[in-house]
């Protein structure tokens, strides 16, 4: 009896929660409503988290944005892997060797990132446009670090990217695995964005976290905040 009184007191609880994340959602939107093209403000990261809970105002964003995409198909989650709320991006300022299967709240950092942080940071560092990010992929149903145990990687719900590198408009190649510990200005790019991702996706890993990541750029929309 006890447990089941425990079990309504939690359910309710969350529905509180749920309730006050949706009204807070929905304050932030009327007070300042989310803009791609914008600069990111004090709101910015809080509209990007609550986005994780509202993919109706995620898509709305793209929508705003008029970012050329289309809503992904529900693949069930079995066992873990699958996805809902997810857009495949078609185009974009740069291109990303084909469309983009992402959720929407992750998504939108990765075009935060492009925007807000990869064209400033390519213009300071690099003297041109990066016009091309090479990447691993998006989704794929596996552990984290490939392991044949442990836990689904953010991967398995097409929650998140690997970046391995970036091609500029005079066709300069950069790469995660050979420029990393560059001192020059491909090394000091590459730094650059990584803690510029920090400020959009909950968790961020290159080379300085460890040896699995030498040669890319994890980033992911999880709840948790890890910038390595």
């Amino acid at each position: 009896m006890h447990r089941l009184i425990w079990r309504g007191v939690g359910v309710a609880l969350l529905a509180v929660l749920a309730g006050v994340a949706w009204n807070a959602g929905a304050l932030i939107e009327r007070i300042a409503p989310f803009d791609l093209a914008a600069p990111p403000g004090l709101l910015t990261g809080v509209q990007l988290y609550l986005f994780r809970n509202d993919p109706q105002r995620c898509f709305a964003a793209l929508d705003r944005g008029k970012v050329d995409y289309t809503p992904a198909p529900v693949r069930p989650i079995e066992d873990g892997c699958g996805y809902e709320d997810a857009a495949i991006l078609h185009h974009d300022n740069v291109s990303f060797g084909g469309d983009v299967l992402l959720r929407c709240p992750a998504l939108i950092p990765l075009l935060m990132w492009e925007r807000h942080v990869i064209a400033p940071a390519a213009t300071e560092y690099l003297g041109e446009k990066v016009t091309a990010v090479r990447h691993y992929g998006t989704y794929s149903c596996r552990n984290i670090n490939h392991a044949p145990d442990g836990r689904r990687s953010q991967h398995a719900t097409a929650n998140a990217i690997d970046v391995a590198g970036f091609r500029t408009a005079s066709g300069r190649a950069i790469s995660v695995a050979r420029n990393w510990h560059d001192v020059g200005a491909e090394g000091r790019f590459l730094h650059a964005v990584r803690d510029g991702a920090c400020r959009f996706f909950g968790i961020v890993l290159s080379p300085d976290y460890n040896a699995l990541h030498r040669d890319h750029l994890h980033l992911d929309a999880s709840r948790w905040h890890v910038c390595r």
